[in-house]
């Protein structure tokens, strides 16, 4: 199977890599490896607001996994649930986001904590359907690589074709989306080769038990939010989300899709990265400075962060 999870559903991110040269030079050819991956930068792989379509598709992945759905679907933590404060969770998913991928040692030390506060009391009881702990690296490892594939497939769609050397950085750069809680470095596969691996035998026990699926569908339509709010945007919230979604975690969720429907969001993906490629640098990472100076101020004035 291709490295993106959509190969199977027209535009595919890993059909869009474009192709190693083979004429240069061996060493010429190393020599531009090494000073690609010397000059990485995070920033040059941000689709701006497009990355956002994906959020709810991301959040279906994780919950695959029955240890994290579970988790999330008895969690008597009230603050963290999306049910109830919507505009909370948001801000602290994307603050840890911003914080793991682009904040210092000092930044991730101090989310970290404020994490490992909220995950406390997140752990299965005597009558939970499968064991679980939120502070379990196998369960956050899952996460981490939905966040990962997430990003890797939003990257590619919005932004365009990644060569070899960048889609290798950028892999590499996002072992944080894990190793800021409780993932050891060494658990992040070695390579996209091996990841692809872990993540084709995740997806094989990728599972949506109908406590688990129910609340995710509702945070597809929306039902969290005012009901102004969900007029128009829950159908395309909706529309987004499952043409986002791996065909697997799609035929798991038990979700329609037809060829019609595949056209239609392959034409929307062009428009989409039209403008997200005309879109300046410094606009597209613009809320992510922001956000990353919100839990700055957070963390001066003693406030929570989650």
């Amino acid at each position: 199977m291709s490295d993106s999870p959509h190969a199977r559903d027209g535009i595919s991110a890993s059909s869009m890599t474009e192709p190693r040269s083979s004429s240069a030079p061996r060493s010429s050819s190393l020599s531009r490896r090494s000073e690609k991956r010397a000059d990485f930068d995070i920033a040059d792989q941000m689709p701006g607001a497009a990355g956002m379509l994906g959020a709810a598709a991301n959040v279906i992945m994780q919950l695959g996994h029955p240890g994290v759905g579970y988790g999330v679907v008895e969690s008597k933590v009230d603050s963290g649930n999306v049910m109830l404060h919507p505009w909370k969770r948001l801000r602290t998913t994307i603050s840890y986001l911003v914080v793991a991928l682009f904040g210092t040692d000092t930044d991730r030390n101090v989310y970290r904590k404020a994490v490992n506060r909220s995950h406390v009391p997140v752990r299965s009881g005597p009558d939970s359907p499968v064991a679980y702990n939120a502070f379990d690296p196998e369960l956050q490892l899952w996460v981490a690589a939905c966040l990962y594939v997430g990003f890797r497939d939003g990257r590619t769609l919005f932004l365009g074709p990644m060569d070899d050397e960048t889609a290798d950085g950028l892999y590499k750069y996002c072992h944080r989306l894990g190793t800021s809680l409780q993932v050891p470095r060494e658990a992040w596969p070695e390579d996209r080769a091996a990841f692809e691996e872990y993540w084709q035998a995740g997806l094989a026990k990728v599972r949506y038990d109908e406590p688990v699926r129910a609340h995710l569908m509702k945070v597809v339509e929306l039902r969290m939010v005012p009901k102004p709010l969900q007029w128009g945007n829950a159908p395309l919230n909706t529309f987004f989300t499952i043409g986002l979604l791996p065909p697997e975690i799609r035929t798991a969720m038990g979700l329609e899709w037809t060829p019609k429907q595949q056209a239609t969001f392959d034409r929307w993906v062009r428009r989409i990265r039209f403008v997200t490629r005309l879109t300046p640098r410094w606009a597209r990472n613009l809320p992510i400075h922001l956000q990353l100076a919100e839990v700055r101020f957070r963390i001066r004035r003693g406030w929570k962060l989650t």
